[in-house]
């Protein structure tokens, strides 16, 4: 099919209109955008169908939406007959059906010679998306509160065919997530100390108001606690894509503990003072200690430096070697 292109951007020339028109559309759905569907929504759409396309409250994690407009193999024939326009700032959200709206066109563009049409709309400045052979990138940001949109498929010229009007096209919208995730921190205290300063640190940058989500770049990252109050923590942890990571934080008595193990009728002393066996991490003072095990007339006594928020384990254990003699 012939297309005479002058007369063409006569007519995108004229439709282009940066103030707010008054449309008669044809409604063919509602495309709701979240982040628990990124796969996206479909609907399909006739060669005079619109869609109304509307964005979930949580937007944090987008740095755009994809429109993917599938046309029917026979279309490839009327090249030029067909183009797409989007429209913000809609008085009104209409219901599926014949509406009459005003919007102000934010995207023109002629649909290509292919069976996949991708546009990318962006809703940040630093984006980072760009028009390629793959998808085009109207000029600027729509931010989330210019939503709803309106994408709108119509004919650009006249005497279209009967094949043309009975053509089903689809469209597919979803959101475009950046390269962020976040973390979630709670802090539980402990009941002999609660709530005293303390200082929390993600990749060595202090966290001020860390009860607050913490947009972070996916991938790992390292979380510190510092205080002279609780022990002293550090821990990795992987930030995904789109979601949001729990993290739970127990601040710990920085009184150093030690645990002792030893056989059964041992006997265990500590700084020259006699120990009850049990599980249970004995508190110490920072500093050095002595302590003494006996089991029947066999004794061993070892010294330790014990550090501030530090636990430890001594270990009396027995064992039997065989080896071959020579």
């Amino acid at each position: 099919m012939k297309f005479n292109y002058c007369v063409f951007f006569y007519i995108w020339f004229l439709c282009f209109d940066l103030g707010a028109e008054s449309l008669r559309v044809l409604v063919g759905g509602n495309l709701a955008i979240s982040r628990e569907n990124l796969g996206g929504t479909s609907v399909p759409l006739s060669y005079v169908s619109s869609a109304i396309i509307t964005l979930d409250k949580d937007t944090r994690f987008f740095k755009g939406i994809e429109l993917e407009l599938t046309v029917p193999q026979a279309f490839l024939a009327y090249q030029g007959s067909l183009a797409i326009a989007i429209y913000t700032g809609l008085d009104k959200i209409p219901e599926t059906g014949a509406a009459d709206i005003e919007g102000r066109q934010i995207f023109f563009e002629p649909i290509s010679n292919k069976i996949q049409n991708v546009y990318q709309i962006p809703l940040r400045v630093a984006h980072g998306l760009r028009s390629s052979p793959y998808a085009s990138v109207p000029t600027g940001v729509i931010p989330p509160y210019s939503f709803p949109l309106l994408f709108r498929i119509l004919p650009v010229i006249k005497g279209l065919s009967m094949e043309i009007e009975s053509m089903r096209f689809q469209l597919n919208a979803k959101p475009l997530l950046s390269d962020e995730g976040a973390a979630r921190i709670a802090v539980r205290y402990p009941e002999q100390l609660p709530e005293k300063p303390f200082s929390l640190l993600i990749d060595d940058r202090v966290i001020e108001n860390f009860w607050e989500e913490q947009l972070l770049k996916e991938g790992e990252h390292r979380l510190s606690v510092l205080s002279e109050n609780y022990r002293n923590e550090n821990r990795r942890f992987l930030i995904e894509r789109g979601k949001i990571l729990e993290i739970t934080i127990e601040l710990l008595d920085p009184t150093p503990t030690i645990i002792f193990e030893a056989p059964q009728g041992a006997q265990i002393f500590f700084d020259g003072l006699p120990l009850e066996q049990s599980l249970t991490p004995l508190p110490v003072e920072p500093g050095q200690h002595e302590m003494k095990f006996q089991l029947s007339d066999y004794s061993i006594i070892k010294s330790i430096t014990v550090e501030r928020g530090k636990t430890y384990r001594a270990s009396l254990t027995a064992d039997v070697i065989i080896e071959e003699a020579e």
